[in-house]
């Protein structure tokens, strides 16, 4: 049976690139893309959840944590930056209330998820 993996992070739309000139939410967005795929290559069954700043992070990840039951949930680095603190506090916890028995992970640039879900499952 293939390991379920949730990958929580922040969409694209909402990262703040005015400092990498060329680079747009679409390029980043694909890029994600590239290494989800990477992933399920890998024989990992995998659910994006891609959130905003805040208005409807929860209710987004808590959907999709309801929507199955997960081995690894998947942080991404975006949601763990200074602004991003309080929020990455709170769906931190929410993964753990709603997910308990799922390993948690952390990459550090979407090209290195596949070697963190390794580590755990």
């Amino acid at each position: 049976m293939q390991k379920r993996v949730l990958a929580l992070g922040l969409d694209p739309a909402f990262v703040d690139l005015s400092e990498t000139p060329g680079l747009t939410s679409a390029l980043v967005a694909a890029f994600i893309d590239q290494q989800l795929d990477r992933l399920r290559a890998a024989g990992y069954e995998v659910m994006s959840c891609l959130v905003d700043l805040g208005p409807t992070a929860e209710a987004v990840t808590a959907a999709a944590l309801r929507a199955s039951r997960f081995d690894c949930v998947l942080i991404g680095a975006g949601l763990r930056g200074g602004p991003q603190l309080l929020l990455f506090e709170t769906l931190l916890n929410l993964v753990h209330e709603q997910a308990p028995n799922a390993k948690i992970c952390f990459n550090t640039t979407p090209a290195d998820s596949t070697e963190a879900v390794r580590r755990w499952v």
